[in-house]
């Protein structure tokens, strides 16, 4: 069976925007990825000492995978059926069936055996996004998002993934477009999604989130090299820098990401205000990429004399103050 819908593939910073904003272009409906983002309020900060990956808390500068696809398909009105298959057999039949009709299937994967992946870039992480939009020469036609081009994969390599172990198993999972509206109220989407970035991060009482997570985050990596050794204190600040710029974040945990969308959003809203937001946020990445420039030097011991755990802990705090008067701000630009 050879398929091949003739999907329009765009590279993006990150995979949950990409595979949305790819796969409504397929269905007529051009919204950038940093759109995307803004309208699933995507942008969010929360350091979880509870919850660890290889011994190491997470930092995160966006919700749990899969909320800003909820929140940006609610927010559009547009309806996606999903499926996990408990057999892996029928995951790859009901594959097939989805492109006998034409559908391209978005569907969560592991990374780490991602086949066309370079290897420096694998690691284990299983709420990776990808569109699969045909099937030739017995391989299967992939979107992948932060890649520059299509790939493909085997059966057996795309089976692998699709069931890889670990946490966040996707377990076959795949979803696809049933339902769009012929009219999309772009502002009014626009306009929740941005109240709802600022709630998150000015008014979450739990102290690890939000404007109140970057502050408490201060607290950890000023006591990393007493609490824990250097050796270790390395691990868990580099974790962080990585959360930050490596993980399709567009550079400094997302902020250059949102000041796109608010540039688009000033011009949708008729918002003037929010261009000089969108300024404001991007310049608050700049601190976020002096904070990673500081502890990477830390981490690989090449630090200046004046650059020490004291001084990035200081520098969380005035990125938190100004992250606080930043949402302040928007919140009221948008009233």
């Amino acid at each position: 069976m050879d398929v091949d819908l003739k999907f329009e593939h765009k590279q993006s910073a990150h995979c949950e925007n990409g595979v949305v904003s790819n796969l409504l272009r397929f269905y007529g409906i051009e919204i950038s990825e940093p759109m995307a983002f803004g309208i699933g309020s995507g942008l969010f900060f929360s350091h979880m000492p509870f919850l660890k990956v290889g011994g190491i808390p997470v930092t995160s500068f966006r919700p749990l995978p899969g909320i800003i696809f909820k929140r940006i398909s609610r927010r559009l009105g547009i309806k996606f059926e999903k499926h996990k298959y408990a057999k892996p057999n029928n995951a790859m039949d009901a594959l097939d069936a989805n492109l006998k009709r034409g559908i391209p299937t978005g569907m969560l994967v592991g990374v780490y055996h991602l086949t066309y992946f370079p290897d420096p870039y694998r690691f284990h992480f299983n709420a990776h996004n990808i569109i699969v939009f045909g099937k030739q020469n017995n391989k299967y036609l992939i979107s992948d998002p932060i890649m520059d081009s299509t790939e493909t994969l085997t059966y057996d390599e795309l089976l692998r993934v699709r069931y890889a172990k670990g946490t966040f198993a996707p377990k076959g999972h795949m979803y696809w477009a049933v339902d769009i509206p012929e009219n999309i109220d772009l502002e009014r989407a626009i306009i929740k999604g941005i109240k709802h970035t600022c709630k998150d991060m000015l008014t979450i009482p739990i102290p690890m989130f939000g404007v109140k997570g970057i502050r408490f985050l201060s607290k950890k990596v000023r006591s990393y090299p007493d609490k824990l050794g250097a050796r270790r204190a390395a691990s868990y600040t580099g974790q962080i820098v990585r959360a930050q710029e490596e993980i399709g974040t567009g550079g400094a945990g997302f902020r250059y990401m949102y000041g796109a969308f608010l540039q688009e959003a000033s011009v949708v809203l008729k918002n003037d205000e929010l261009v000089k937001l969108s300024y404001e946020i991007s310049d608050i990445g700049d601190l976020w990429r002096e904070f990673a420039v500081i502890t990477g030097r830390i981490v690989k011991n090449r630090n200046k004399a004046d650059e020490s755990y004291d001084k990035a802990a200081d520098l969380l705090l005035v990125i938190a103050d100004r992250e606080k008067d930043f949402f302040i701000k928007l919140k009221k630009s948008i009233v």
